[in-house]
């Protein structure tokens, strides 16, 4: 997990984002829109951002497709120490 945590978080042209998402959600579990709003990102682009958190089992969806909130997943949260860090050494940058 360590490695697909720095990969998706740090070292991918769109880690900046999934980070603020992943720091968003852990804030307030959110459904899509309420990520775009609050972060003001586009929808689209959080939908995309999302996918790749979800395949790659770092943040987990409940409830329906629509209208779905976002929590990090059991294994980030098992992991958070090593996010914290990753968040962290991305701040610094």
């Amino acid at each position: 997990m360590e490695a697909v945590l720095w990969y998706v978080l740090a070292g991918t042209r769109g880690g900046y984002n999934r980070a603020r998402i992943l720091r968003g959600i852990d804030e307030r579990p959110r459904n899509p829109n309420q990520l775009a709003e609050d972060l003001d990102l586009n929808y689209d682009t959080v939908r995309h951002h999302l996918d790749v958190l979800t395949d790659n089992e770092v943040v987990t969806a409940s409830g329906d497709d629509y209208g779905a909130v976002y929590l990090p997943s059991e294994t980030a949260r098992n992991h958070w120490s090593l996010v914290e860090e990753i968040l962290e050494t991305l701040d610094n940058d």
